[in-house]
């Protein structure tokens, strides 16, 4: 996935990192450490010899029960710092909620607008409509002076999940283009720690949506919650440790305050594995019930994927049941694509896998014929291979309609290790035609 962010393209194959920079008085944890201009645009050279790709330039402190700062006094904070740290070709990103500080600062050469209020105002949709710009949307629930006064929800997740999908429409709506667009389900912002947590945790359902997604846990009262560290300056290992998580969930771009401490934890980041699992032998089955037993066998085989060392399962798509391909003269098959986080290297994955399908009576008489369960390896991120023993990424997958749909309801947009777009392929070019259960 790529990130369009007016003269930079950010290939997102591999994490972004955005450093923080509050010039500001009162942010929650760096609060008058680089109000001196100088200063700030000497931190921001800092974060990028460190590794960030983006420096995020605030005016304004966010914090719970902050007070607004004007348009004016907010520029007048970072435009020196924006203006210094354009001249030195860095990216800039402009964290703001006002529309007229986004558009000057854009002027300036910044080339990202992280609104915290998700675009909720049209002349903001309008400050970046014809720019180029990246645009980040963010979640938060009310203002900043309110927004922790007893926020309630139904279902956090499946809430801030559509907020995003919605306000993210709007700018398409609007004539940004989705490449453009990266989405932040705000944590802490109008949520409480249990209720971030909850969010954070289920951060895949916000990939679902097809964008970039932020993590922005950066010494939030929710880590220090969960992690109990009441100082937010102490909050730099338990952040980077949220950093790791959100990325193995799918988040794709990192704001943090210790740029230092999150690329090293990012170095851990496990490469993510796609496997197709399908079934159309069900062993023991009442007739009438044969569907119901090939997805109780492929759920006997996720179990055992939780088992495989080194591995996490992330994310699982819906069930389908598809017309056989290929060899035509066999019962219909239910499929579902997982996704997984590996350190076990490919060939040793598929041993494990092959004793999964044998420990459920897998049959390999004839090829592409029935059996009680199937596991192929789809695509194991950055590798390409192909030997008599293992070909990576699948050279079927895009030909597959049963591997198509299920692949790009968890993973919308995904391209293979070896940059093929997974659904290049017409729907009614491909074999096995499939339909959601």
């Amino acid at each position: 996935m790529i990130w369009h962010c007016g003269r930079y393209d950010f290939d997102l194959g591999k994490p972004l990192i955005m450093g923080i920079l509050n010039v500001t008085p009162d942010s929650f944890s760096d609060g008058g450490e680089f109000l001196d201009p100088a200063a700030a645009v000497a931190h921001g050279r800092e974060m990028v010899t460190q590794g960030a790709a983006i420096i995020d330039v605030g005016g304004e402190s966010t914090r719970p029960g902050a007070d607004a700062v004007s348009p004016d006094e907010e520029w007048a904070r970072i435009a020196p710092v924006i203006e210094a740290l354009v001249e030195d070709d860095i990216c800039v990103s402009v964290d703001t909620r006002h529309a007229e500080v986004a558009a000057r600062a854009l002027h300036a050469g910044a080339s990202v607008v992280n609104d915290v209020s998700g675009f909720r105002d049209p002349a903001m949709i309008e400050a970046v409509r014809r720019t180029g710009c990246g645009c980040v949307v963010m979640h938060m629930n009310g203002e900043p002076k309110t927004m922790q006064d007893d926020p309630v929800y139904e279902d956090v997740v499946a809430e801030v999940r559509d907020y995003l999908r919605d306000a993210a429409a709007a700018l398409e709506a609007a004539g940004v283009d989705h490449s453009r667009i990266c989405v932040d389900p705000g944590p802490g912002f109008g949520k409480t720690p249990q209720q971030t947590i909850e969010l954070m945790r289920n951060l895949h359902e916000i990939v679902h949506l097809g964008y970039p997604v932020m993590v922005a846990a950066s010494r939030k009262s929710y880590v220090g919650y969960a992690y109990h560290v009441e100082e937010p300056h102490e909050r730099d290992v338990a952040s980077a440790a949220e950093a790791l998580l959100a990325c193995e969930l799918g988040a794709s771009v990192v704001r943090t305050h210790n740029v230092e401490m999150t690329v090293a934890a990012l170095r851990d980041l496990r490469p993510a594995v796609l496997l197709g699992l399908g079934s159309n032998v069900a062993l023991v089955a009442e007739p009438g019930e044969e569907t119901e037993a090939k997805i109780a066998q492929i759920n006997l085989a996720v179990g055992q994927l939780c088992a495989l060392p080194d591995t996490q399962i992330i994310d699982m798509a819906p069930f389908y049941e598809s017309e056989p391909a290929y060899y035509t003269e066999q019962d219909p098959f239910v499929n579902t694509v997982v996704l997984l986080r590996s350190g076990l290297p490919p060939k040793e994955l598929l041993g494990y896998l092959h004793g999964i399908e044998n420990s459920l009576g897998r049959v390999r008489e004839r090829e592409n014929g029935p059996r009680t369960l199937d596991i192929d390896i789809l695509d194991y991120q950055m590798y390409v291979a192909s030997d008599d023993e293992l070909t990576l990424p699948h050279p079927r997958v895009c030909e597959r309609d049963f591997v198509v749909k299920p692949l790009l309801d968890i993973l919308p947009g995904w391209e293979l290790a070896d940059g093929t777009p997974v659904g290049r392929v017409p729907e009614d070019a491909r074999v096995g035609a499939a339909r959601r259960l």
